[in-house]
């Protein structure tokens, strides 16, 4: 077993948003705990590069991945979805003419029920852990079910396999089918059964439960409050739901009419946190963003949700410039696609619409989101918003190593690149014109790429997919 392991090729990541750094002629370090221990620009030799490093290595020690040859091969941050149902995964696509509410009655709720049957799950569970390490999800925050031991299981399969998860029991006792609710104390007991089995018997710093109440009408705000208080007391992250659909503002109001807002209501219960991670969140005031804003909670983007079941068009650049922390979420099954690659595709799409709308110019080019963007929010954007910036998300000395090497030459690729499209680092004289020979590679990935060319992909250092057999 090596006990190192050096990368050597093109790495590309978004440190800042809007920002792209591409370091080609690279090499990168990674021990055996997963951690990137250096990174060596200018590389002629990786495996020497591991040497100088650290002298007690030995050379049949180092493992090293060499892709410098290979023209149109890179390094990007894995994916990290921020907003995924899991167990809703053979409903993709399946959504009609349905909006939010009836969707949910139709075909989000028995489906969900079904998987009490550990069978059903398990099936369900290894196949959304099969499409989304292989279009390069890195780390997930998943949505299970009411049940508990469907819950584990999730989370038993994303450790065995490798993957970075959230794992969210869901809470709800109250607006529910009679099929599918829980009390407040048999929620209470199952939300602690998860956190216990996560914790204490999976024990794998990788996969975390998260509190998840379902959406603010299917909690009491007894159920809400004891969220927000167990939350604190364990550190645990929370996900829910926050104006996504203006027939849900409208029950919310209903429902918590002590309440000024649906943030609000959330912040009633101190399930507003740096660790909470609040999906859609298309029809919010002002006042709600300052709320969002000051509490440094994060919004899970899910435009191909959004789109999909009618809920609304959000405006990223405005949560922006809010300084709200934004990533995206693929909302399956509202959402009908596992890959956080078309789902940054249709946050720029969206964020076009938008512009359209506008008729100042100038307002009207601050509204669209760029590709280096989209790419953020793909990447460094989802991991502020699980509050794990420190971690992933970039390629930094000290993180961990959490990638996909992507080849727009991969078999069977829809991305079509000639000759003199490519950059030749090769040719350092040239990188000036490489670096913007290789932005437009990077748009050609974004809009026309899929899983095809994602070959490989690395949690903390372990390859959990190869498209290699």
């Amino acid at each position: 077993m090596s006990k190192f392991c050096v990368f050597y090729g093109t790495f590309v990541d978004t440190p800042v948003l809007g920002q792209l750094r591409i370091r080609a002629r690279t090499s990168l370090g990674v021990d055996i705990n997963g951690v990137i221990k250096f990174i060596k620009a200018e590389s002629l030799n990786p495996l020497q590069d591991a040497l100088d490093f650290d002298p007690n290595l030995k050379s049949c020690e180092i493992n090293v991945v060499d892709t410098f040859e290979h023209q149109g091969t890179f390094f990007f941050p894995g994916f990290i979805d921020t907003h995924v149902h899991a167990s809703q995964y053979p409903n993709a696509g399946i959504f009609g003419s349905s909006t939010l509410l009836d969707w949910l009655e139709t075909y989000t709720f028995p489906l969900e029920a079904g998987l009490k049957d550990l069978d059903n799950a398990r099936k369900i569970y290894n196949r959304v852990l099969d499409k989304t390490l292989a279009h390069g999800t890195t780390t997930a925050s998943y949505y299970t079910t009411i049940d508990a031991d469907s819950s584990n299981l999730m989370a038993e399969i994303c450790a065995q396999r490798g993957q970075r998860a959230l794992i969210g029991k869901v809470c709800m006792n109250q607006n529910s089918p009679d099929y599918y609710v829980e009390t407040l104390s048999e929620c209470q007991h199952s939300l602690n059964k998860v956190v216990d089995h996560i914790r204490n018997k999976i024990k794998d710093d990788k996969v975390k439960p998260i509190v998840t109440p379902r959406f603010a009408p299917t909690c009491t705000s007894e159920l809400m409050a004891w969220l927000g208080k167990t939350a604190q007391e364990h550190d645990l992250h929370i996900q829910t739901h926050l104006s996504e659909n203006k027939k849900e503002l409208e029950w919310v109001k209903e429902l918590f009419s002590e309440s000024d807002s649906y943030t609000e209501v959330y912040d009633s219960h101190q399930l507003l946190t740096p660790k909470t991670v609040l999906a859609h969140c298309i029809h919010l005031s002002d006042k709600e963003l300052d709320i969002i804003k000051e509490r440094k909670s994060g919004v899970s983007h899910c435009p191909i949700s959004n789109s999909s079941i009618t809920s609304g068009e959000c405006e990223v650049r405005r949560l922006l410039d809010h300084e709200i922390k934004v990533g995206l979420g693929t909302d399956l099954s509202g959402g009908y696609d596992v890959s956080i690659l078309a789902t940054a595709r249709q946050a720029l799409l969206v964020s076009r619409h938008l512009a359209m709308k506008e008729p100042d110019a100038a307002k009207q080019e601050h509204l669209k989101l760029s590709v280096n963007d989209v790419l953020f929010l793909s990447s460094l954007g989802g991991a502020q918003v699980l509050d794990m910036e420190e971690t992933i998300g970039s390629f930094e000395v000290g993180k961990q190593f959490d990638t996909q090497l992507i080849d727009l030459n991969s078999a069977g690729t829809k991305v079509d690149v000639f000759d003199w499209q490519y950059a030749k680092w090769s040719e350092k004289s040239r990188d000036d014109e490489n670096k913007k020979l290789f932005e437009d590679l990077l748009a050609k990935w974004l809009f026309t790429g899929d899983d095809r060319n994602t070959v490989s992909v690395w949690v903390a250092g372990k390859q959990v997919f190869s498209s290699v057999n």
